[in-house]
């Protein structure tokens, strides 16, 4: 038997039953395999709709199993964990000349990944709120400090409004008053045994990335400024140290001597 032709035409209506399919009551294994290809595609279009339920509301069930059968052939599942398959469907869809009415699309599918990245993510231990203000008092040594995030911390930044349309299909915000058009930056993480997906402006967002990258506070908030001033936005550092104050983000503090040995 040629598992990998197996493999493939599973996967390719186009393809024929590979040789060497055998049916224990003599039928025709043509008839047989159909049907058990079928099965494969549709178990596989049905798991990607649940990483991705946002995404396929946005578009219709119909169009959302076309756009999914097609990416099962670009790139099929590699393991047995089916939540391990899909961190290439955002660029996929990107390119996916049907979906090219849907701009935003591919935006809300890197968010509905993060979640299910977040949730699935190691767990760690985080910097309490407490402990985290005495860190910030010290005046002295915060500014060449490090950070390490914890596993489950993502950052989406997009041109759309990818916040606001996923709270609004699941139940928070009118849907009818999203202007999609309106750029917004989500901080993904795991709080409380769920994945929260929180609205960032857009220099926290960029002040978060750049702790992740391995900035110091006093580089990351910077760029965050930097960042800020490019779209005619007030930088708020408050705002941006709150974020690690008000949410399980931080897992360790690095200060400038121990990054050093």
């Amino acid at each position: 038997m040629d598992y990998p032709g197996f493999a493939r035409a599973l996967l390719d209506p186009t393809l024929a039953c590979p040789v060497g399919v055998r049916v224990y009551d003599g039928s025709d294994p043509t008839t047989r395999f159909a049907v058990y290809r079928n099965n494969v595609v549709a178990s596989l279009v049905g798991a990607l709709g649940e990483g991705f339920p946002v995404v396929r509301e946005l578009v219709g069930e119909a169009f959302f199993a076309v756009m999914a059968r097609a990416f099962a052939m670009h790139d099929p599942p590699r393991s047995p964990v089916l939540a391990d398959w899909g961190d290439s469907f955002a660029d996929f869809v990107e390119r996916f000349e049907p979906a090219a009415g849907v701009p935003y699309l591919a935006d809300v599918a890197r968010l509905e990944r993060a979640r299910v990245l977040a949730y699935h993510a190691a767990d760690a231990p985080t910097i309490g709120a407490d402990a985290l203000a005495r860190r910030f008092a010290e005046t002295a040594t915060i500014a060449d400090a490090r950070v390490r995030l914890h596993p489950s911390v993502h950052v989406v930044v997009s041109r759309f409004a990818i916040v606001s349309l996923w709270a609004a299909h699941h139940g928070h915000g009118d849907l009818a008053r999203i202007d999609p058009c309106a750029r917004e930056a989500a901080l993904v993480l795991r709080e409380d045994d769920d994945a929260s997906v929180i609205r960032l402006p857009h220099d926290a967002a960029v002040f978060v990335h750049r702790l992740a990258q391995g900035d110091t506070l006093l580089r990351a908030a910077g760029e965050a400024e930097a960042a800020a001033a490019s779209i005619g936005e007030p930088f708020d550092l408050a705002r941006n140290l709150g974020v690690l104050v008000d949410h399980p983000v931080l897992c360790a503090w690095i200060e400038a001597q121990e990054d050093r040995k």
